[in-house]
């Protein structure tokens, strides 16, 4: 089966088609969250040398929100057009380490960090927000790699890697793996600014 594998969540863009466990197309660019026309490009260059695929899978984040929806919109566009099937999984199962176990750590803004941790590629806890204070105090403890998709210069211990997508096919191909909607996987409730009332 043709797997498409779409990962826009990070500075580090990926596309992978995979027919089965081979290899067809497999591109990775440096993601400007402000321009998806490389995107576009490398999907479009991926579809004109091959067969439609039989299964779409997109890297729900956590990170990008911009990114994750670009991924998610031309997902459903390819869904409608071909009548492949979709899989949205998270984006930080989908870090290419052999590490069995890791953490995955990030910056959610307002002086605010994510962690979750991994383990067989499944996110095992979280993600889930804490302080400066309380990630410190959790990398203390803890008796595994830890990864970021993003520099965190506070935390130097902390691995800078970026989803695969190709890891993203892999594991869409695997049954015993359970399949989230497709919407990005957002760190806190959704900010909804009201209309203003009639004066």
């Amino acid at each position: 089966m043709r797997t498409l594998a779409l990962e826009l969540s990070s500075a580090q863009g990926s596309i992978a088609l995979l027919d089965g466990e081979q290899r067809l197309f497999v591109s990775e660019w440096a993601n400007d969250r402000k321009d998806s026309g490389p995107f576009f490009e490398h999907l479009q260059g991926c579809l004109q040398k091959f067969d439609n695929p039989e299964r779409i899978v997109v890297g729900l984040g956590p990170g990008s929100y911009a990114g994750t929806r670009i991924a998610i919109a031309a997902a459903i566009g390819l869904q409608a057009a071909t009548g492949a099937a979709l899989i949205g999984l998270p984006s930080l199962c989908a870090m290419p380490t052999t590490a069995s176990k890791y953490m995955v750590v990030g910056d959610a803004r307002r002086e605010s960090f994510f962690f979750a941790l991994v383990e067989e590629r499944r996110c095992i806890e979280g993600p889930l927000l804490c302080t400066s204070e309380e990630l410190t105090e959790r990398l203390d403890t803890l008796d595994c790699p830890v990864f970021a998709a993003e520099p965190l210069p506070n935390f130097p211990t902390v691995v800078l890697i970026y989803p695969s997508a190709i890891l993203l096919a892999q594991l869409a191909t695997a049954t015993s793996i359970s399949i989230a909607p497709l919407e990005p996987i957002y760190l806190r409730e959704p900010h909804i600014t009201s209309p203003a009332g009639p004066k």
